[in-house]
Parts: structure tokens; sequence; C-alpha cells
């Protein structure tokens, strides 16, 4: 079966809506890892709650606050992982009802997956959280700013998979609110490097090391789609320093880091 991974941080409204529509999939993931970059009590208090209606186990993977250490609570929410294939996302993404079940049916050994998201306008968002209710796909679909990125068409899943934003430069192209891996896969670079703190390019580079590893790259289209809860851009003040990491992988061809999923 498969878990899933939610990355949150002190926005407990959102991610009560996100892990509500985990809650309401065609499969059920085997469990729910919340994975908790410092989030303060209320962001306990709904998971509280969350748990004790969920279908299905939540984990809850906390460390304190001590700024942007995403790779970090990642790898910690990685290593507590029972199933062997990972859904990532973050906890502000309401999945569409047949996401679990669309990246699913596109998994494959040997590959790893990443897929789109929907933007939702920044008004439309503010009326999601204040009525504390997922809305009609058709509603999140119509109000979307990115329209054709909505579209479920399950038939031509296999078609894109291995064709769209595969090759060229966007080889190494992914969205961490919308990828899965098996965890083999990604014990095998070590996971997530630990020195690429703030936003920016930590994704894009623990891909580059899964593919110089010998894992392939699919695109999820047409299906697996998540709405994405507008909110204000974090700091990029780290995004540069990411960026030269990101490069320096490349460049070196690295598979490992040092500074990664083992500690754990």
């Amino acid at each position: 079966m498969v878990s899933i991974i939610i990355s949150t941080y002190n926005w407990p409204e959102a991610l009560k809506l996100c892990v509500e529509s985990i809650f309401k999939q065609t499969t059920l993931p085997a469990e729910i890892i919340i994975a908790d970059d410092g989030s303060k009590q209320p962001t306990f208090d709904v998971i509280e709650s969350l748990t004790k209606r969920s279908p299905v186990p939540i984990i809850h993977v906390w460390h304190p606050d001590e700024g942007f250490k995403l790779s970090q609570i990642r790898n910690k929410a990685i290593a507590k992982v029972s199933q062997q294939y990972i859904i990532q996302i973050d906890g502000d993404i309401l999945l569409e009802k047949h996401f679990v079940e669309d990246h699913l049916n596109i998994a494959e050994q040997g590959y790893m997956v990443t897929g789109s998201r929907v933007n939702l306008s920044e008004y439309y968002s503010s009326l999601i959280i204040a009525a504390n209710i997922i809305p009609p796909n058709s509603e999140l679909r119509k109000n979307s700013t990115n329209y054709f990125n909505s579209l479920r068409i399950p038939i031509l899943m296999p078609f894109f998979a291995k064709r769209y934003k595969t090759k060229g430069k966007y080889l190494h192209f992914t969205r961490g609110c919308n990828m899965a891996y098996f965890k083999d896969d990604i014990a095998n670079v070590n996971g997530y490097n630990e020195d690429m703190t703030g936003w920016g390019s930590e994704d894009t580079e623990l891909v580059a090391r899964m593919l110089q590893n010998g894992v392939k790259k699919k695109f999820i289209k047409l299906g697996g789609i998540g709405y994405h809860i507008w909110h204000p851009f974090a700091s990029r003040k780290r995004a540069t320093i990411n960026d030269e990491i990101y490069k320096e992988t490349i460049k070196q061809k690295l598979t490992w880091v040092e500074n990664g999923l083992n500690k754990y």
C-alpha cells in the first residue's frame, strides 16, 4: 500500500481541510504522516481532533521551530513510514477524490512521479478557509487560475506519463506538493539534503540525485489533481544558495548526501 506525507507549518485551518480531503479518497492510504516544521499548539489540537475520526492512523512528526527546515522534517517523516510507496503533499493542498487512486495507477518500480497543482485565487482561498469546508470539485475547478491542470482524463494519463516534462529543461522539474516515490529509492540517495534550509530547490536537488542514481521520472498529468490554497510566498533569501547546491549536484553527478535521511 501507500503512505501519505503532509508537510505543514502553523496553518491548522488549511491542514484540517487537506487531511479531510484524504478521508474522502476512493482509495485510502495505509497511514497519514504529518511532517510538522515546528507548528504551535493550534496545529496539535487540529491533529488530535483529526486523529480521533480518521479512517487510517495519523502520525504527527514534529520538531522545534528553528526556521525553514523542510528538508529535515521530511526526512524525519520518511523515517517513520511503514509502507514501500510514498505520496508526498503539502498541507495547503486539497486532493480531488481520485488523487491516491491515480497515483497508484501510475506507480511503477524504478520510477518516481511528480505532478501539477491547481492554483486557487487569493479571494476564493480566503472563502474556503473562512467556511472551513471543502467545496465540490466543480466549484474548485471553476475558481482555479490554471483550469487545464484541473482536468481529469484517466485514459490519457499513461500517454503523458513518460512524455510530459520528463526531458530537457524539465528533467528535474518537480513539485514537492505532488510527488511520489518508492521508499528504497529515496533511501538509496539518503533522502533530502539537510544543508538546504529556507525556501527553494530542495525537491529539484533530490530528484536530480534520484535520476543520477538510475531512477526514472514520470509525470502524472490529467490525474492526481491537487488544489493549492493561496498563501503569501515564503522568504526567498536562501534561494540562491540552494540553487548553487542543486547546480553542484548536477555538475558532480552526485547521488548521495552526507547530511540526510540515515541519521534517523
